[in-house]
């Protein structure tokens, strides 16, 4: 086990879920994530492997078949896999999100039917919010739901679903003016649909399309699609917690928790570039000696090591903030912020450890450079993080002159 990036004051029982999944990200994720991922092959086996340990059930309750554990046993489970391949780790993600949203905010009956499937791995969970022309304002929706008897008629277009293709339960935000007057205030017209749907590609059900995979830099892998809804028709108890009007608040929820998964991943791909970093350092010669040897690679591990160190405590005190019932958006965007800051440079200097051989194909470093980029814009960019730090801030130091 790793000096870095150790969690103190965790049970016998989170230990030996972290013992596991490391084991299995050893044996069955590192061997063969490059070649998957240079193939941008969905890694079948492993997700089946993940299900067989009951990952996709982790934080789901015992009363609904899952493994009822906390947000922090799951982020260091996140990290663990991201350290193996990112990709692995964006798959199950949506999928917790959707199931902490129904655990959070669902009705009786939708977590009788939905969350039982959910932790058997028999039903994969994505979630859309985003759509062509939004960025990062989620107030600018434009896909629409309209009553029509028990059932919503849903339209419009999504974007960048992380899961969109494999999986078979979507939660979708769209805007839903029943109810709420015109020059409400648009987080407040916004309603949460959940969506079933058959795996696959083309027409999914009657009015839902699922495209091809999105051609990414990195990330390859997991499948991130566009989601276009055209007449899309929904039963009325399938509004999320049986309410419209609720989902923003219901999103950004989730979206806060999907936070402390991206600080985790940040942390996993930051600890993996170091390992790979301090072992070529010392296998590569150079004037004589081992490059390790030399003070300015020196000086570039110890910063490394000191950046992996303080994104994964970041994101153990985010996650340990939510779990006590306390508000954590300030801890889960500083988290996020730094994590993915520091995992971007972590990676480069890996990689420029590497030298040329680090621009090589053959190197697992080239796989994790390319991947580092989406955690800086995933779950909001960087500016959206330090606009949530520093309005909170101000809430808390509020000087009163």
């Amino acid at each position: 086990m790793s000096r870095l990036a150790r969690t103190h004051g965790l049970t016998d029982v989170q230990r030996e879920i972290l013992s596991t999944v490391r084991e299995f990200v050893d044996k069955e994720i590192l061997p063969v994530a490059t070649e998957l991922e240079h193939r941008d092959e969905y890694p079948q086996d492993i997700v089946d492997g993940l299900r067989e340990l009951g990952l996709f059930g982790l934080t789901i309750p015992e009363e609904y078949g899952g493994l009822g554990e906390s947000l922090l046993t799951y982020a260091l489970c996140v990290e663990e896999i991201a350290r193996g391949w990112m990709s692995v780790s964006g798959i199950i993600n949506t999928h917790f999100i959707v199931a902490y949203m129904l655990k959070q905010h669902g009705t009786r009956e939708q977590k009788e039917f939905f969350l039982p499937r959910m932790a058997a791995g028999d039903v994969r969970g994505a979630f859309s919010m985003s759509e062509p022309a939004l960025g990062s304002d989620v107030s600018a929706i434009t896909s629409r739901a309209v009553r029509d008897g028990d059932e919503y008629v849903l339209t419009g277009q999504k974007m960048w679903l992380t899961n969109g293709g494999t999986s078979s339960l979507v939660a979708v935000l769209v805007r839903s003016d029943e109810g709420h007057p015109e020059g409400t205030a648009p987080h407040r017209s916004m309603t949460t649909f959940l969506v079933e749907k058959e795996p696959g590609f083309g027409e999914v059900r009657p009015g839902l399309t699922i495209p091809g995979k999105i051609d990414k830099m990195g990330y390859k892998g997991v499948d991130t699609t566009e989601l276009i809804m055209d007449g899309l028709r929904v039963p009325a108890d399938w509004v999320l917690g049986g309410a419209t009007g609720r989902g923003f608040y219901q999103m950004m929820d989730g979206v806060e928790v999907g936070r402390v998964n991206v600080a985790a991943r940040g942390c996993g791909v930051a600890q993996r570039a170091f390992e790979l970093g301090v072992r070529y350092a010392q296998q590569r010669q150079a004037f004589g000696r081992q490059i390790a040897q030399h003070q300015a690679i020196q000086f570039k591990l110890a910063e490394m090591a000191t950046k992996v160190e303080a994104a994964h405590a970041m994101m153990v005190n985010a996650a340990r903030k939510k779990d006590s019932g306390e508000r954590n958006d300030l801890e889960a965007g500083m988290a996020k912020y730094l994590a993915s800051e520091y995992c971007k440079e972590v990676v480069e200097d890996a990689f420029r450890i590497h030298g040329g051989y680090g621009f090589s194909k053959e190197y697992e470093i080239e796989r994790l450079y390319r991947e580092a980029p989406m955690l800086l814009i995933g779950e909001g960019t960087a500016e959206i993080q330090k606009m949530i730090i520093g309005r909170r801030l101000l809430e808390e130091y509020r000087f009163q002159g």
